[in-house]
C-alpha cells in the first residue's frame, strides 16, 4: 500500500526541510545541507507515487551527511 503525501511530507519535515513558497498543488522543501529543492506536487492525502518516496528518501540520506 503507498503511503500518503503527508507522510512524506512529515518525513522531510521531521528530518529539518522547511517548506518554501510555491503555488498550486506544488510544495517545494529545502535544507541547509541539501543542494537543490525537493518538490511534492498532488494533494496531502494523494497516494505518493514510487519515484516520490525513493527522492524523498534519497534527500533525506543526502542531507544527513
Amino acid at each position: 500500500m503507498p503511503r500518503k503525501l503527508r507522510e512524506l511530507e512529515a518525513d522531510l519535515k521531521k528530518a529539518g526541510f522547511s517548506r518554501s513558497p510555491g503555488k498550486g498543488s506544488h510544495r517545494n522543501y529545502t535544507h541547509p545541507r541539501f543542494p537543490g529543492v525537493v518538490t511534492i506536487s498532488g494533494k496531502e492525502g494523494d497516494d505518493a507515487k514510487p519515484y516520490q518516496e525513493k527522492q524523498v528518501a534519497a534527500a533525506i540520506e543526502k542531507a544527513k551527511t
